[in-house]
C-alpha cells in the first residue's frame, strides 16, 4: 500500500543551542552548524576622577535577525564557522579606575568571537592632565567602542567618539556636571542639567530581553540646583557621584557597561563592566536527497514509497 511520507532517505537533525561566555573560554560547534548567530559585547572603560566624565560602554556587535547592533545600525549577517570545531571565545575585562583623581583610569579590553571582535569602550575624562598612555589632555573623553564623557574641568572639553556600527560618542561636559559617557544606542547626555549615560541595547537573544552596554554617568561637583551625579544608562552602566569627594559607581559586570565618573575635585570613577559574548546555534533538520517526480512515480507504482 502506499504511503506519503516519501521514500526511505537519510534525515538527521540538530537541536538549538545558546551558550552563554561571561569569560573566557572555547566554543565547539555541533556537528551540523555551518553559521552561528552571536551578541559579542566589549569591557567598558572606566569612569574619570575629579568631577569625572562616564565611561563608554564595550562596543555592541549582534547578528540576531530583527534587533540593532551597536551604533543605530541593522544586525550584522551570521558568522560562519565548520561543525564540529573549536573556537576560542575572548572576553574583554572592564577598565580599572585611576588611582587618584588626577590620574586617568583604563579603557576596557576587546571581546572576540568566531572572527568578530567589538571594540572595547573609551575612558572617561579626569582632571585636566596629560594622559600619557593616549596624548590626549586628561580632560578629553577617549574614543572606544562607546566614547567617555568629557571632564567639567578642562577648558576645552571634548567627549570621546563611538565605532560605527557598535557604539555613541560621550556627552560633552558643561558645568556643573561632566559629559555621561556613549552607550551602544545613544550618545551621552551633554550636561547641564543632566549628564546620564547613553543607554545600551537589548536583545532577545537567550529567549528573555536583555540590554546591555550602557554608558556611565558624568560625575557632579556637588551642591548646587542639580545636585544628582547622572544616572549609569540601560544595560549596566555606573552612576556618576555627587558627594564632595565621592567616588563613581562600578558598571555592572557581563554587560560591557561604563563606569561611573567621580565628584568633587579628590573623586575617583568607577570601574567599567565585562564583557560577554553569547552565541546561538539555530535548530537544523537536513535530509540527504530531493525526490524528483519521475521517481516519485515510479516508487509509488513499485510500492515502495515509504
Amino acid at each position: 500500500m502506499p504511503r506519503l511520507i516519501g521514500a526511505a532517505q537519510t534525515t538527521a537533525s540538530q537541536a538549538e543551542q545558546i551558550t552563554t561566555f561571561n569569560s573566557s573560554g572555547t566554543l565547539t560547534t555541533q556537528p551540523q552548524t555551518g553559521a552561528v548567530i552571536y551578541v559579542i559585547v566589549a569591557g567598558g572603560g572606566a569612569g574619570g576622577g575629579g568631577i569625572g566624565g562616564g565611561g563608554g560602554a564595550g562596543g555592541y556587535r549582534s547578528s540576531v535577525s530583527g534587533e540593532n547592533t551597536g551604533g543605530g545600525a541593522s544586525a550584522e549577517s551570521l558568522a560562519p564557522v565548520s561543525g564540529n570545531s573549536a573556537y576560542p571565545i575572548v572576553i574583554g575585562g572592564g577598565g580599572a579606575k585611576g588611582g587618584a583623581e588626577a590620574t586617568k583610569g583604563s579603557p576596557g579590553v576587546n571581546s572576540s568571537a568566531v572572527g568578530i571582535t567589538s571594540t572595547a569602550g573609551g575612558v572617561g575624562g579626569s582632571v585636566a592632565v596629560k594622559n600619557n598612555t593616549g596624548g590626549r589632555t586628561g580632560g578629553d573623553g577617549d574614543d572606544g567602542g562607546s566614547g567617555g564623557g568629557s571632564n567639567r574641568t578642562d577648558s576645552t572639553p571634548s567627549a570621546g567618539a563611538g565605532v560605527s556600527g557598535q557604539g555613541f560618542a560621550g556627552g560633552a561636559s558643561q558645568s556643573p556636571f561632566s559629559g555621561g559617557g556613549g552607550g551602544a544606542s545613544e550618545t551621552g547626555q551633554t550636561a547641564g542639567s543632566s549628564a546620564q549615560g547613553g543607554d545600551g541595547v537589548a536583545s532577545a537573544i537567550t529567549g528573555s530581553s536583555v540590554t546591555r552596554a550602557g554608558g556611565g554617568g558624568g560625575g557632579h561637583y556637588g551642591g548646587g540646583p542639580f545636585p544628582d551625579g547622572g544616572a549609569g544608562g540601560a544595560g549596566g552602566g555606573g552612576t556618576g557621584n555627587t558627594s564632595d569627594p565621592g567616588s563613581g559607581s562600578n558598571a555592572t559586570g557581563n554587560t560591557g557597561g561604563g563606569g561611573g565618573g567621580g565628584s568633587g575635585n579628590l573623586g575617583l570613577g568607577g570601574n567599567g563592566g565585562s564583557g560577554v559574548v553569547i552565541i546561538k546555534e539555530p535548530a537544523l533538520f537536513i535530509a540527504s536527497t530531493v525526490w524528483d517526480i519521475r521517481t516519485v512515480f515510479r516508487k509509488i507504482v513499485e510500492d515502495e514509497w515509504t
